[in-house]
């Protein structure tokens, strides 16, 4: 079978299409045939070597793959030969290991799928996952009815904008292009922000009726993060999950208390805070999964790739330009 190995962490070009013997399930264990890869910064992280979650070298970057059942190992009850399943490297004991023909995982570490599911779709899902995570699991001072998302057609951003719109919030993206406004409004953004031409604090004041929205979910952080604080209403939280551009410059605990007549609050999330919490983490993958089962959900797919175009995969994800998620077939 074809796999994917990172011998030496690089760009791209580390991405080497191996041949590998088909792993056999244990005791316990089963084995998956894969139909759709997911393609995500996880998967970049590792392939550069610097993932805090980091596998051993020589590493198989994959982090998502959805297929069918192809052979049980002994002692698996609740499963079949042909079943739909999703399996996360968050359900596994070490992160990567995914990008291969052929998947070998315990059998309590997959998640069933409804056999009318589209296995493209499902492997998406993870992104769901986290934004789920974001909008319902943090505890907000106030549950929020409007929110700001920071890069709103990204892959965790189009779940973001699709979940806030179901939990019924006033949605408000910001983008960088006119393809990705409209790819953002698609999937349900009520208001548009270009962040590059327009001041995002002063738009979302004057969209909100100077009100402030109660979420701002920035996945950037940087010199900006800290002004975010001045979109925020009445008990309203400013949440973190990723830092690409770096931390703030300025004194946080400066700025929080610069809007002390809003009561602010700020969050930093990692999903990593569930990797011992089995079954907080699963779930949060069975709230999305019902979602998608019933067409509450529909997850955007930018580019779909083949296996042996992982490199070129790899490359589209660090341009930034993808709308949705980027995801490979067999």
């Amino acid at each position: 079978m074809r796999a994917v190995l990172v011998r030496q962490p690089g760009g791209p070009d580390a991405l080497e299409l191996v041949e590998l013997p088909v792993p056999v399930p244990g005791a316990g264990q089963v084995q998956i045939r894969a139909e759709a890869f997911g393609v995500g910064q996880p998967d970049a992280l590792i392939r550069r070597g610097v993932y805090k979650w980091m596998p051993p070298l020589p590493a198989n970057p994959g982090n998502d793959v959805a297929g069918r059942i192809s052979a049980l190992g002994p002692g698996v009850e609740g499963l079949a030969v042909g079943q739909k399943v999703l399996l996360s490297a968050r359900d596994l004991s070490q992160r990567g290991g995914c990008y291969a023909d052929y998947v070998v995982a315990p059998a309590d570490a997959v998640h069933a799928l409804p056999d009318h599911v589209d296995l493209q779709a499902a492997v998406c899902l993870s992104n769901y996952q986290v934004a789920y995570a974001l909008l319902h699991e943090c505890r907000h001072p106030r549950a929020p009815t409007s929110v700001l998302v920071i890069g709103a057609a990204g892959g965790v951003g189009t779940a973001l904008v699709q979940l806030a719109k179901l939990a019924q919030m006033t949605v408000i993206g910001t983008v960088s292009t006119e393809a990705k406004a409209e790819f953002a409004k698609a999937n349900g953004a009520d208001h548009i922000i270009f962040y590059r031409r327009e001041d995002v604090v002063a738009r979302t004041r004057e969209l909100t009726n100077g009100e402030g929205v109660g979420l701002v979910l920035d996945h950037v952080c940087g010199p900006e993060f800290t002004a975010y604080l001045g979109a925020l209403g009445k008990w309203g939280t400013l949440l973190s999950y990723n830092a690409f551009a770096g931390l703030p410059e300025e004194n946080l605990m400066v700025a929080m208390r610069n809007h002390l007549d809003i009561c602010p609050a700020v969050r930093c999330f990692s999903f990593h805070i569930y990797d011992h919490d089995r079954d907080g983490r699963r779930a949060l993958m069975r709230s999305v999964i019902e979602a998608l089962s019933r067409n509450a959900i529909k997850p955007a797919v930018s580019a779909v790739l083949k296996l042996d175009q992982v490199r070129q995969a790899h490359a589209l994800l660090e341009q930034g330009a993808a709308l949705g998620k980027i995801i490979m077939t067999p």
